[in-house]
């Protein structure tokens, strides 16, 4: 019995883009194609089948710690972005301010996903989704270096529209204009909390 269900949303992508390593930001550059192995996005700064733990898993493992690489991309949607952009009285919002790797749009409400989602590409490469992209001061800084004054509200207008963190479940290439079709796992509350 498959566990996953196969939906009828697809998310079509609109921008690709690499976050280099050796930089001292966040801003990611456009490629009009995304090569993914085991580690995620070959050339990006997130690659890796591990990293250390950061800020994201601070009440769970000491700064530092070798852990597996669920955040190997980050995943935006158009739709949300232009929502974030309108709240911060901006006509556009970057993905590269964003430290974006894939921008997708036609899904709704992208960042609501829950997690174990999966993204598939009419090629067949697999992306898992993991938690929501908390907005940080990385890419507000980066708004502000274009707009300034606009980017300080960013982590707090931004909040539940941020996008996902995602790791390969199955390699393969992504291009601009291809298809990703969303497939969720079952959904239930946990009635402990």
């Amino acid at each position: 019995m498959s566990i996953l269900t196969p939906t009828d949303l697809h998310g079509t992508i609109t921008w690709l883009g690499l976050v280099p390593s050796g930089v001292e930001h966040i801003r990611s550059a456009s490629v009009p194609e995304l090569t993914l192995d085991w580690g995620g996005p070959v050339g990006d700064v997130h690659h890796g089948a591990t990293r250390e733990a950061c800020v994201r898993v601070r009440k769970q493992y000491p700064s530092g710690t070798e852990i597996r690489n669920v955040r190997q991309l980050s995943v935006l949607s158009v739709e949300e972005m232009a929502e974030i952009a309108a709240a911060l009285g901006l006509t556009r919002l970057e993905p590269e301010w964003l430290g974006a790797t894939l921008v997708l749009e036609g899904i709704p409400d992208l960042t609501l996903l829950p997690p174990a989602s999966r993204l598939i590409s009419e090629r067949g490469v697999s992306l898992v989704t993991d938690t929501e992209n908390a907005p940080c001061k990385y890419p507000a800084m980066e708004i502000e270096r274009v707009h300034p004054g606009q980017g300080k509200a960013f982590p707090k207008i931004a909040a539940h529209k941020r996008g996902l963190t995602a790791w390969v479940e199955r390699p393969g290439a992504l291009a601009i204009g291809e298809r990703l079709r969303l497939h969720v796992p079952p959904q239930r509350p946990y009635p402990h909390l």
